[in-house]
């Protein structure tokens, strides 16, 4: 009896019992209070299923090209919103603090780790000093029930080029009879539309495969030089019922567009409009690989432009390849339509 009660001091010695004398040894880190739980799960076996999570939102990260558009499109709705994943670091974070789990922390380095690679540039201001003209683009709405505030924050915006989207009937003649003043030359073809304070040329339809005008082509010669402008807005992309992300028409639409700008003939060239996708939509490569976005070059963050009431997506682009540096990128104040307008400045080059 006496050596089985000496046992028990041992033991509740070694387990860090306040009267023994002795202290719990230091869990991860040195931080007490880390080590087994109640069920003699180490900090390393616990949080197993977190640390997976982690590792899954890691990877979708690092190797979102890899996931298929076969089934739903579901590569370019991944895409599309690809900044949201980093959302799982701060989200699976507290479960992990709660369990203790020192797997879970050092999982979760790893889409931390591969976010901040990707993005993190996208958080610092990369303006550069002045520039030579300013460019808007704007998918007005075609159910923009005040085109007349749309006008006054076109005008407040300060730019020499406007380039719109989704133009029709009234409020069509309300933004050319508005801009008047300020834009002494404008062409509209279809449903987009480009106003200038520099004169317009050559102005050219550009088929993007749709049986209806939604981009084209115009020289406008500024006072450093010509400047090839392309007007466009891209298919809208679709969430369906048992039919996933729908894509099919804009990529279509994206490659027609990509061959057009790479047989312009002017060196400089400059894309505005509402492309229905991100730079990191694999299906926009035709026109995202041999341009460069305003916003990844000069921009102070991501500019989302859609929707409007809660940006999520910059959908709306503003793209030059050639002599044109972009010196900043910014969205502009919300108005009546469900985007918001981008804008940036240039430095002919």
């Amino acid at each position: 009896m006496a050596q089985a009660d000496r046992a028990d001091r041992v033991s509740t010695a070694e387990a860090g019992d306040p009267g023994s004398g002795r202290r719990p040894a230091p869990g991860f880190l040195g931080v007490r209070g880390w080590g087994r739980d109640a069920r003699g799960a180490t900090t390393w076996r616990r949080g197993l299923a977190l640390a997976v999570l982690a590792l899954l939102a890691g990877a979708l990260l690092a190797f979102h090209a890899e996931v298929p558009n076969s089934i739903g499109n579901l590569g370019s709705l991944l895409e599309t919103f690809l900044p949201w994943v980093g959302l799982a670091v701060p989200v699976l974070l507290v479960p992990a603090l709660l369990r203790r789990s020192a797997t879970a922390l050092l999982a979760l380095l790893v889409p931390a780790v591969v976010w901040a690679n990707m993005f993190g540039g996208l958080l610092t201001d990369k303006s550069g000093g002045t520039g030579d003209f300013t460019v808007v683009s704007h998918n007005v709405a075609a159910a923009n029930d005040d085109p007349q505030g749309t006008v006054r924050m076109l005008e407040r915006s300060g730019a020499q080029i406007v380039a719109l989207q989704e133009l029709a009937g009234r409020p069509l003649r309300a933004y050319e009879s508005g801009l008047a003043d300020s834009y002494p030359y404008h062409a509209v073809e279809g449903t987009v539309g480009l106003w200038s304070k520099y004169p317009i040329g050559d102005v050219r339809v550009v088929d993007i495969k749709m049986g209806w005008t939604r981009a084209f082509r115009a020289e406008v010669s500024t006072p450093q030089g010509p400047v090839a402008v392309y007007v466009a807005h891209l298919p809208s992309v679709r969430l369906r019922a048992g039919g996933g992300f729908t894509v099919n028409q804009r990529d279509v639409s994206a490659q027609a567009l990509g061959d057009a700008i790479q047989a312009e003939p002017l060196k400089k060239v400059l894309l505005l409009g509402d492309l229905n996708g991100t730079m990191n939509d694999r299906s926009l490569a035709p026109v995202t690989s041999q341009m460069r976005s305003a916003q990844g070059a000069a921009g102070d963050g991501f500019g989302f432009s859609w929707p409007a009431s809660l940006p999520m997506a910059r959908i709306d682009q503003i793209m030059s390849k050639g002599g044109l540096k972009p010196t900043d990128s910014r969205t502009l104040e919300r108005d009546g339509s469900d985007h918001l307008a981008v804008a940036a400045t240039y430095r002919y080059q």
